[in-house]
């Protein structure tokens, strides 16, 4: 029986560590069985949620394709409104309809002239679309603004505060305007000689403003066709108001606004009406918003007087040529990236009476080049001097600014 009893219970040990065994050998496979189906469960939501994208991507080609396959719309425009909610409308190929409008679209956006898209089959309005505009009006503005600072202007403190007066302080601080009671300039014109920074200030002005900078030179506005010079011009104040505070900068704009004459050309009459518009947004019965105007002409002396009158051009600024000290800083401003030697520039400036800006920004330009065709790295005083001579005596051939002038 001892012997017996010795096998049964080496029996029961066997069999408890086979179970323990096998327990332990499922418990592994649940665990191995349960990240299984965590991972399917992953795998299914991935799965799903790849099926949802990609049946809105077929939803949206089919209805890309419908949109394609549909017929096209015809342009018109609204003529009246009826009182039963008819829409009378001219179509672009000439006749008038009276047809409806589709629900969707807001009865305060169809008013007379709104343009629309009618259905091609029954003419019914299916949307109303934005007034067209030039590309060329949208090319006007400037999107990267120029790297010209006020530090970079010699000579015309004056100029450079009345501008910033006129221009920047009623967009930077239109409060102050209002306390005071009066009403910030609407507009300045820069005129002067050529070469003395008008053009200059307008970039320092885009650079230091943060509104919306459109630059136009005069001659752009002067079209082939009758009325396209005064659509243009209605155009770029329409995107400045769009794009409002906004700065228009009209180049050259004697171009356009020269004194009006009884010519019979259909030239100079075509000019004349391109003029009246320009007059009428400049201050017309329209209110013209936060919108600016900086004018630049050579010739003030040809302009219409009635482009020059304040509320137009609230302030008229000369940029003279710059004087003894101005020629002194113009000298630094363009030669402080250079590598100099000893320069006098108070003797430059005694050379260079009745030189602009550019001028000077051309001698120092072409001392430059005189190192350059050396071989050498650093400009001399020489090299100033035998620049002032060449850049001024090729301009004294026409203007004579330079006689009995010494060079060293």
């Amino acid at each position: 029986m001892g012997s017996e009893g010795k096998a049964k219970d080496m029996n029961d040990v066997d069999i408890s560590e086979y179970l323990l065994d096998r327990l332990k050998q499922l418990e592994e496979e649940y665990v191995r069985l349960k990240e299984l189906y965590r991972r399917l469960e992953d795998e299914k939501k991935f799965v799903e949620s790849e099926r949802i994208r990609y049946e809105r991507e077929v939803r949206r080609l089919r209805s890309e394709i419908e949109r394609l396959r549909s017929p096209p719309l015809l342009i018109g425009t609204v003529s009246d409104v009826l009182p039963d909610g008819r829409i009378v409308v001219k179509s672009s190929t000439g006749p008038k309809f009276v047809v409806h409008a589709s629900q969707h679209i807001a009865r305060d956006d169809l008013k007379p002239g709104a343009r629309i898209a009618m259905n091609q089959q029954t003419l019914a309005v299916v949307s109303v679309l934005p007034l067209p505009k030039d590309p060329a009006v949208y090319g006007f503005e400037i999107e990267e603004r120029p790297g010209v600072t006020y530090d970079d202007i010699g000579g015309l403190e004056k100029q450079i505060e009345e501008v910033r007066e006129a221009i920047e302080l009623p967009l930077l601080k239109p409060e102050l305007f209002q306390e005071v009671g009066i009403e910030p300039p609407k507009g300045l014109l820069l005129h002067g000689p050529p070469g003395t920074g008008k053009t200059l200030l307008a970039k320092a002005v885009a650079q230091h403003t943060r509104a919306t900078f459109i630059r136009v030179v005069g001659s752009e506005f002067v079209q082939k066709y009758i009325g396209e010079g005064a659509r243009l011009v209605r155009e770029v104040f329409q995107l400045a108001k769009e794009k409002s505070p906004a700065i228009i900068f009209i180049d050259e704009v004697d171009a356009i606004a020269a004194k009006r004459t009884s010519s019979d050309t259909s030239g100079d009459r075509e000019v004349q009406r391109t003029l009246m518009q320009l007059l009428a947004e400049m201050d017309g019965f329209d209110p013209r918003g936060d919108v600016k105007i900086i004018g630049a002409t050579n010739r003030i002396d040809i302009l219409d007087p009635a482009i020059l009158r304040p509320g137009r051009f609230d302030r008229i600024i000369e940029t003279p040529l710059p004087s003894f000290e101005g020629r002194v800083q113009i000298f630094k401003i363009h030669t402080r990236k250079m590598k100099t030697g000893n320069i006098d520039f108070n003797e430059l400036s005694r050379l260079t009476e009745g030189a602009s800006g550019a001028d000077i920004r051309a001698i120092v330009t072409e001392a430059g080049m005189l190192a350059i065709r050396e071989e050498r790295t650093e400009v001399c005083m020489d090299d100033f001097l035998r620049a002032v001579e060449k850049v001024l005596k090729k301009e004294a051939k026409y203007s004579g600014e330079l006689k009995g002038v010494m060079f060293v």
